[in-house]
């Protein structure tokens, strides 16, 4: 187990949203128990996504079906430990005295891509159903429908890893791409909101952009407009893709094969295995 505490004579929902965004897990995810029912409306109202339940409820909690996900990831198994390694990472940088560039640069942040095997599927399930902020489409996958696309020659399933001079992070990102004759068509890219501020998402999709112009396929990505992914929407942009096509909320953008984009410097050095 670990602690995260908030001490505040603010409302309790501030210090749940906070907790949770420290952490770096979705408000959805999070359950709040109190012995006051006004402190518990309170988070409800301004919280809706969050379970509230009475102090006295608790030992029954781990009974309720929230509590017992139907698969078990590796991170999910680490989680407590990759929480405490992020708690590192954050002292390090409140004690940082350079630019924020700086201490990234010194995070010595390595990401290595690669196809999805068998192990990866659970993780890569469980990504696309919990990560919002860095997703592109918002498309989600089972396990069989994973095994099919990895199958798939049509297809290419590839999972992201990072880690730095703390340790790894686990399995941040995913992308699931369709190879046609004259496309790769990005149909999902996500990126673990841990790793919101690392520069990771740009720099696993300025990867996937450069790799399908060496094979001779224009990258396109679809993408899906909801309320918290406009961040993926500009990451697109900066990589060079452009809006081709915009119908029923699902956009179409491309990167132009004779106007390539050039090489960005990034924190996170990216590998391919």
């Amino acid at each position: 187990m670990f602690t995260r505490i908030e001490v505040g004579w603010g409302a309790k929902s501030a210090a749940v949203a906070q907790v949770a965004a420290d952490v770096g897990i979705g408000l959805d995810t999070v359950a709040f128990v109190d012995n006051d029912p006004l402190e518990r409306a309170e988070v409800a109202a301004a919280l809706p996504a969050v379970r509230c339940h009475p102090a006295g409820a608790v030992a029954e909690l781990p009974a309720l079906p929230e509590f017992s996900p139907g698969y078990v990831s590796e991170e999910s198994r680490q989680r407590r430990h990759l929480y405490r390694v992020d708690e590192q990472r954050r002292a390090a940088e409140a004690g940082h005295t350079g630019p924020p560039v700086d201490f990234l640069a010194s995070l010595d942040l390595v990401m290595e891509v690669r196809r999805a095997g068998p192990a990866d599927l659970v993780r890569a399930h469980e990504l696309t159903v919990r990560t919002h902020q860095l997703n592109t489409t918002g498309a989600t996958f089972s396990l069989a429908e994973l095994r099919a696309l990895c199958a798939s020659p049509r297809h290419e399933v590839l999972v992201a890893r990072l880690r730095d001079r703390f340790g790894s992070y686990g399995t941040v990102g995913l992308a699931v791409t369709e190879l046609r004759p004259a496309t790769t068509v990005l149909r999902l890219l996500l990126m673990s909101c841990r790793v919101l501020s690392r520069g990771a998402g740009a720099a696993l999709l300025d990867h996937l952009v450069h790799s399908a112009l060496a094979t001779g396929r224009q990258p396109v990505a679809e993408f899906v407009p909801t309320a918290v992914n406009r961040q993926m929407l500009v990451t697109l942009r900066f990589a060079g893709f452009a809006v081709q096509d915009d119908t029923g909320g699902r956009w179409t953008l491309a990167v132009d094969p004779a106007r390539p984009p050039a090489a960005r410097a990034h924190p996170v050095r990216v590998t391919a295995a």
